[in-house]
């Protein structure tokens, strides 16, 4: 029942200039553990870090049971429909790399019927590049772009290590990359047909 409704979101980068943020339609009955692999390729993130979405003050994951209780709820078992239930407002949280400490903000815009035609996740609009992987979070990635900015600045060098040298904050991300992460999880995730015997 939930599959045949989307849900339209805006995800921001947060503490990140220049802007970066994606625009994009998930059914609604998605698991969340699906919906942080298509947050991971709408971003270009490389999966290589521990995540967290947190709707009002439940968070979900992938448990460690290492941490017994104290870990967050299993994202398999919920999906987007379940976690949004009860909530007051339409923004929910995504964090990604516990230590870099990348914050999303994950604004649902609105809730509609699905097209019968199309394919999900589907990428409606797609604004800034993010910075590297393990480039310090928001604010050393900005310490970075300051020194990659000024040859003279002492850290420069560390920027260009951290960064690369044709690293550019206002290049446009790259959507042909985008739509092919989306077509490959939506093929991965079809359902499959049953052959009768």
């Amino acid at each position: 029942m939930s599959n045949a409704f989307v849900a339209r979101m805006t995800i921001t980068l947060d503490d990140v200039t220049p802007v970066v943020s994606r625009v994009i339609e998930v059914p609604l009955g998605i698991r969340l553990d699906r919906l942080h692999s298509t947050f991971q390729a709408a971003l270009a993130w490389t999966d290589s870090h521990l995540w967290e979405l947190t709707f009002g003050h439940t968070g979900f994951g992938i448990p460690d049971p290492s941490c017994g209780f104290d870990g967050p709820l299993d994202a398999r078992k919920t999906t987007l429909a379940q976690a949004l239930e009860g909530m007051r407002g339409k923004t929910f949280r995504y964090l990604y790399d516990f230590g870099d400490a990348w914050e999303h903000s994950v604004k649902i815009q609105g809730i509609g019927p699905a097209d019968p035609h199309g394919s999900y996740p589907r990428l409606v609009d797609a604004t800034g590049m993010r910075p590297p992987e393990d480039s310090g979070g928001p604010w050393g990635y900005a310490e970075k772009l300051e020194a990659l900015a000024d040859p003279a600045h002492e850290y420069h060098e560390e920027a260009l290590d951290a960064l690369g040298d044709d690293h550019d904050p206002h290049a446009p991300p790259n959507i042909d990359m985008i739509h092919a992460s989306f077509a490959a999880l939506a093929k991965k995730w079809a359902p499959r047909t049953r052959k009768v015997k």
